[in-house]
């Protein structure tokens, strides 16, 4: 396969927004909804076991230390969560006790993974391997499970490479982004990264253009070019793309809309994208 080289001159005329907004639908996070019980482990000793074994872990839900004690073994889960690449969240005990469905969690609750992550180097990496121009989804802080594994089936059936989510402020892999997925994520890899605005950073000097979405773009999607190597960018319910993440985009796309609302919700408009370059591709 080919390296494709970016050059200074923009194939589809340069356009860019700084604007938010756009394809959302409003939705607050919180724990509960963004993990499920029956994939909770609670208790220190269950939780260090499944970090020694190789369990893919999404989030570590850990009890804030008490100023000026030492909680040696909870450090220790947490430095193992972190390793493997684990989210690690302080919060209250209260939290803790809500979140519990055995009402023995000892100060610890880890959200295990429905599946196991990738680099985003293994993504590019398969795609060198296709021989065809890469096409990777990257989801801004998507905190709906139902969304994101909609998401992940449009991505899988659109033929894309991979997806990559934000480590915090995010749905991660959970039974319900399976069930969503309806069995895609068992084919489709995902990445996570540190920040969306770096992971962007990454597939651009790996020679792909990043494709913003957003209610304000200059252009409507039909008119951007999506047979380059390409990211498409889907912005969270709530507040769309974020500055850092807007400003790393080459390109910000729009779709028209003629109703009375103003919105699209995330899944919508990335299937929307999605199958409109499998259409420019020929496929």
């Amino acid at each position: 396969m080919p390296e494709y080289k970016k050059h200074n001159a923009r194939p589809d005329g340069g356009y860019r927004s700084s604007g938010k907004g756009g394809y959302h639908r409003e939705k607050s996070e919180s724990p509960r909804e963004n993990a499920e019980n029956e994939n909770y482990i609670e208790g220190r000793n269950p939780v260090l076991e499944a970090l020694k074994a190789g369990t893919p872990i999404d989030k570590l839900f850990i009890q804030k230390p008490v100023e000026g004690k030492e909680d040696h073994i909870a450090g220790r889960i947490a430095a193992m969560a972190r390793e493997a690449g684990a989210a690690v969240v302080y919060c209250d005990r209260r939290m803790l006790d809500r979140m519990s469905s055995t009402g023995a969690h000892q100060g610890v609750i880890a959200a295990a993974s429905a599946a196991a992550y990738v680099e985003i180097k293994d993504i590019l990496a398969a795609s060198r391997e296709k021989g065809r121009a890469p096409l990777v989804v990257v989801c801004d802080e998507i905190n709906d499970p139902g969304n994101l594994g909609a998401i992940i089936r449009s991505a899988e059936i659109a033929g894309a490479d991979g997806v990559i989510i934000p480590r915090r402020r995010s749905s991660g892999l959970t039974p319900a982004v399976h069930k969503a997925s309806a069995g895609a994520l068992s084919y489709l890899p995902v990445a996570r990264c540190a920040n969306v605005a770096s992971a962007l950073k990454e597939l651009n000097e790996a020679g792909l253009w990043i494709f913003g979405t957003d209610a304000t773009g200059d252009k409507y999607y039909y008119d951007a070019d999506f047979t380059l190597p390409a990211a498409i960018v889907i912005g969270s319910e709530g507040s769309g793309m974020s500055r850092l993440v807007t400003e790393s985009c080459d390109f910000i796309v729009k779709i028209p809309m003629l109703g009375k609302i103003n919105s699209l919700n995330a899944s919508a408009a990335a299937a929307v994208l999605l199958f409109e370059t499998l259409r420019q591709r020929g496929v």
